[in-house]
C-alpha cells in the first residue's frame, strides 16, 4: 500500500458542528483523516496509511516536501506505547497521537529534520499511554488549524465500537 493517497475534493474542507456531535455530515473514507477539535471544527486532512512494518518503518523518509492539508496515518494492530523519530525524514513534522477511541492525547510539534532522539507517544505520567495512530502533518500545521490535545479522529482504522466519533 505504499504511497496511496487519494484526493478528494473535500479533502481541503473545513466545516463546524456542535462540539457534542457524534456523526459528521459525510462518511468516513481510508484516504481521508476527518479533526474535530473540541470547539466543533471540522478538519479534513488527506491521508496515505502506513498500517505494516515496513510502511510504519519507513513512514515519511525522504520526502522533501508535504502539501499542506496532508499527512500519513500509521495504523498499530493494537494499542502500544508509541515513539517516533526522525531518521532520514527531511522535512519539520507535526505528530499528532491518538489513542484506541480516536482521541488525541499528545502532539508533538515540528519535530527537527534527521534528529535521531525518541519522540515519545505520552506525556510524562500519562496513565494510558498506549496508542493506536498517529498522524505526521507538516511541522507548524497543529497549531495553525487549531488541533490539540482532546480533538477526535474519524477515520475507519478507529475500532469502531469505542469510536468517540463513529462513522456513519
Amino acid at each position: 500500500m505504499r504511497g496511496r493517497i487519494i484526493l478528494g475534493a473535500w479533502a481541503v474542507l473545513a466545516a463546524l458542528v456542535p462540539p457534542g456531535a457524534r456523526a459528521l455530515d459525510m462518511a468516513c473514507d481510508p484516504a481521508t483523516a476527518q479533526i474535530v477539535t473540541p470547539e466543533g471544527k471540522v478538519i479534513n486532512l488527506a491521508v496515505e496509511i502506513a498500517d505494516d512494518f515496513d510502511e510504519r518503518a519507513h513512514g515519511l523518509m525522504g520526502r522533501k516536501s508535504l502539501a499542506p492539508m496532508s499527512g500519513m496515518l500509521f495504523v498499530y494492530e493494537t494499542p502500544r506505547p508509541a515513539s517516533f523519530w526522525m531518521k532520514n525524514t527531511l522535512i519539520s513534522l507535526d505528530m499528532l497521537f491518538f489513542d484506541a477511541a480516536g482521541v488525541l492525547r499528545s502532539v508533538h510539534p515540528q519535530a527537527r529534520p534527521l534528529d535521531l532522539t525518541p519522540i515519545a507517544g505520552a506525556e510524562p505520567g500519562d496513565p494510558h499511554p498506549e496508542r493506536l495512530l498517529v498522524l505526521e502533518i507538516a511541522g507548524g500545521e497543529a497549531a495553525r488549524l487549531g488541533i490539540g490535545p482532546g480533538a477526535r479522529l474519524a477515520h475507519p482504522a478507529v475500532p469502531q465500537d469505542g469510536a468517540a466519533l463513529p462513522c456513519r
